[in-house]
């Protein structure tokens, strides 16, 4: 994703709705307020990965279709451009979610993102791995973390060897 910096994000109940529809999760807590009421969260909660949703709000997003531009598409088939997307060569490897709190209806949430820890290691198959960071936090209106989110990428320095 590229850089969601000085976005914001509203959260609204019916995106928390259709995101858990999408994921096919359908916990009440997601969607019925009466329900939701009873659960341990008192109320409508996101669902944990939903703050990935935030591309939706960011102009720049890769894989969002653009007026007037072809597009390598996400189907079997290419919907405009042929052929495959430019590659950077990486992989996403891991995703990790902290909340300091729920993620709520009503809520407008501004997204800040940094480098985060680089390491590296052997691969039989591709050489070096070297794997990346990026740490994204998701703060409210006053300025206090919700939730950070931890993305783990990596690069080979060859491709992988076909046995």
């Amino acid at each position: 994703m590229t850089d969601p910096k000085g976005i914001k994000f509203p959260v609204e109940a019916t995106h928390i709705m259709m995101f858990a529809r999408a994921i096919g999760d359908y916990s009440p807590e997601f969607h019925d307020p009466e329900q939701a009421r009873q659960t341990d969260a008192g109320g409508i909660v996101a669902p944990p990965t939903f703050p990935q949703s935030v591309a939706q709000f960011n102009p720049d997003y890769f894989l969002r279709p653009k007026p007037g531009q072809t597009w390598f598409g996400s189907g079997r088939e290419a919907s405009g451009e042929k052929g495959k997307p430019a590659s950077s060569g990486g992989l996403h490897a891991e995703q990790h979610f902290e909340f300091k709190r729920p993620i709520r209806p009503g809520d407008v949430l501004s997204v800040s993102v940094k480098d985060g820890a680089s390491w590296e290691k052997e691969s039989k198959r591709a050489g070096k791995l070297m794997f990346s960071e990026r740490i994204t936090e998701y703060r409210d209106e006053n300025g206090e973390i919700v939730c950070i989110a931890r993305s783990v990428g990596v690069k080979t320095e060859r491709p992988v060897d076909q046995d």
